[in-house]
């Protein structure tokens, strides 16, 4: 017990600065009763919640006894009301990123599933923002997170879209404003990709190319591709540790609060 507040005082700690340095005092309430729940100890369970892998915020709320201080309900609508300041930070962080990264960069995708195949009739929740896809793996319903890296797994960009978004039309507004050698897998192979992207002695994209595709890669290539790993451990460790994936919320605002907290508990926590 003693651990894990010492964990949460640490997130606090840093939120607080994020909230300093971004002025969220003007969002705070001004006049009539004072919040149960500040913005900055909201945000900070939120991301105490996805840093220690819990499954359910039911659980942080009985860990850290907030029983004392306000209702589960109140805790639940206090995190994602204030979703939209964790978005600020998250954009802030991945800002601060940018400014000192590798020149190899990697963009790729995952999917994010948001129920079972079977219950795609019956989901309503995400009616709206889901919808069916195929990967590797087969048929899924939900959303997909692109995601950009340097070689040092340093996040650069983000973003969520439908599960049947195009990846190629997503990746150039992904990586508008980067520049380096980009790497990406066969799902990206277009030749007006390339030549979109590319930027004289600026940026440049190499896609692995499919394996019924007669083209030579050369050495400098192949060492290229075999570095791609770094990026899909940014995937693993999202949805092994930080709760990326879930099937329980019951509204919009709380599948986006899952995805938003679970992205910036990653980057800061």
């Amino acid at each position: 017990m003693k651990t894990e507040i010492q964990v949460y005082e640490r997130i606090k700690q840093k939120v607080v600065t994020f909230s300093k340095f971004l002025r969220f005092d003007k969002f705070k309430k001004k006049v009539g009763r004072k919040l149960a729940l500040p913005l900055e100890d909201s945000v900070s369970l939120a991301l105490f919640w996805k840093k220690q892998g819990i499954e359910t915020k039911k659980s942080v709320y009985e860990i850290l006894g907030f029983d004392r201080y306000c209702s589960y309900k109140t805790l639940v609508v206090s995190i994602n009301r204030f979703l939209r300041l964790a978005l600020v930070i998250l954009a802030l962080v991945l800002k601060i990123n940018r400014k000192d990264t590798h020149p190899v960069k990697h963009t790729d995708t995952t999917d994010i599933p948001v129920c079972l195949l079977k219950n795609v009739d019956s989901h309503k929740t995400t009616k709206s923002l889901a919808s069916l896809s195929k990967n590797t793996k087969g048929w899924y319903y939900g959303l997909k997170l692109h995601l950009t890296s340097d070689l040092n797994r340093k996040v650069l960009a983000l973003k969520i879209t439908s599960a049947n978004a195009s990846d190629r039309e997503t990746f150039l507004s992904l990586n508008k404003d980067l520049i380096g050698i980009f790497v990406a897998d066969s799902g990206y192979v277009s030749e007006k990709l390339e030549k979109r992207f590319y930027r004289e002695g600026k940026r440049i994209l190499f896609t692995k190319p499919y394996r019924t595709m007669k083209k030579l890669m050369t050495p400098f290539q192949f060492l290229l591709y075999n570095t791609r790993m770094t990026v899909e451990l940014n995937f693993r460790n999202l949805k092994l540790f930080y709760g990326l994936l879930t099937s329980l919320p019951r509204s919009v605002d709380g599948y986006l609060a899952n995805y938003i907290y679970s992205l910036l508990a990653y980057l800061i926590a």
